[in-house]
Parts: structure tokens; sequence; C-alpha cells
């Protein structure tokens, strides 16, 4: 069974060079193990998702434009995250502020090509279904 996902877990991005922790505001009014609890709205860039350090998909126009520039070596480009849809899918039978939970086992989805995953949680204890 998933974990329950909070402030502070540990996200990669197959783009991205660095890891980046989850910033969950307490606008929901939920605590998990301490921390806020995540729901699958929590997924926008710089207030939520942070920069993953360098980008290297070809998708980001920076990195297109580098490389270019560069005579076609891929040149890493600094990360902005483009998260525009929802993490997917969440934990449909428990809700957090009227949303599905998030849970360690959804992805979200960069408009640059990358795919965005929970490597820690957050969270020991508390699963959901």
């Amino acid at each position: 069974m998933p974990n329950q996902v909070s402030m502070g877990a540990m996200m990669t991005c197959s783009f991205g060079a660095a890891p980046s922790s989850l910033v969950v505001l307490p606008a929901n009014k939920v605590l998990c193990e301490g921390p806020p609890a995540a729901n699958i709205l929590d997924h926008k860039p710089l207030v939520n998702i942070q920069p993953f350090g360098v980008c290297s998909s070809m998708a980001n126009p920076a990195v297109a434009a580098a490389t270019a520039a560069a005579q076609g070596v891929l040149t890493p480009m600094p990360c902005v995250p483009a998260t525009a849809s929802p993490w997917v899918t969440g934990a449909p039978t428990v809700t957090i502020g009227k949303m599905p939970a998030l849970d360690n086992v959804s992805k979200c989805l960069c408009n640059y090509g990358g795919v965005i995953a929970f490597s820690t949680p957050g969270t020991a204890k508390t699963m959901i279904p």
C-alpha cells in the first residue's frame, strides 16, 4: 500500500540533474506525521515543485537554444518546472481538501517531457489505499 505524501517529500525528474523537495502549503489544514499532507493539486511550478538543478530535455526551449548555439552538443540549462496538469492518479478513496490525497506512486508530467516521481514520501507510517 502506498504512503501519504507530505511536505518535504523528495522528488526526481527524468530530465533533471538533482532531486527536489515538495512544498505543501497548509491551506487544507490537514497534517500527516507533523507536516502538511498533499493532494493531487499540489503541482504548481515554483510553488509546490521546485527546480531540479539543470534540465536536459530538448523539448525545453532554453535547452534547445543552448544546444543549437553549441553546434548540437547537448547543453543543459537551469530547470524551471512546467507542470500544468495535476499529479496522476492519487488516492481517490481518500480526500484532502475535497481532492484525492497524493500518494508516493503518483507521477506528474512536465510540459518538457520529464516525469516527476517520488523517491521518499515525507511520511514513514501513514499508508493510504
